[in-house]
């Protein structure tokens, strides 16, 4: 059995009318949700631990997404610290009709991971290629 790429998340959504405003296009608090759900999962992947979101960094909102549509999470580990874990989100949106893919929103988080005291514990160092 092949193991995930532990530096990288992907989650994929359809965008329903649930998720969206009155302009029929994606809420901004929705995005920041997934963003952070898939920011945590490539955290935890990548070491195993209980996570925490520490800080989020400016949120990019490039282009609308509408209703009926599909989005694309992608999370990259970029580097590590002591205990953090530094994660780009982008958000990718496709039409369901055509063939497109355009970077709708992006930002960065930082997570730490805890040890059973809830207190930060170490996470394995991100090495370059």
């Amino acid at each position: 059995m092949a193991k995930p790429n532990r530096a990288e998340t992907r989650m994929v959504f359809p965008i329903f009318p649930a998720d969206t405003n009155h302009y029929g296009t994606l809420f901004g608090g929705q995005a920041v949700a997934w963003i952070d759900q898939a920011a945590f999962i490539c955290a935890t992947r990548w070491c195993r631990r209980k996570v925490v979101t520490v800080h989020f960094g400016e949120v990019s909102f490039h282009h609308a997404v509408r209703q009926g549509s599909i989005i694309e999470l992608v999370a990259r580990l970029v580097r590590t610290g002591e205990s953090s874990m530094h994660i780009a989100v982008e958000l990718w949106w496709e039409p369901m009709d055509h063939d497109e893919r355009v970077l709708a929103c992006q930002a960065e988080c930082v997570l730490v991971a805890l040890g059973d005291d809830d207190r930060p514990v170490a996470v394995p160092p991100l090495l370059p290629d």
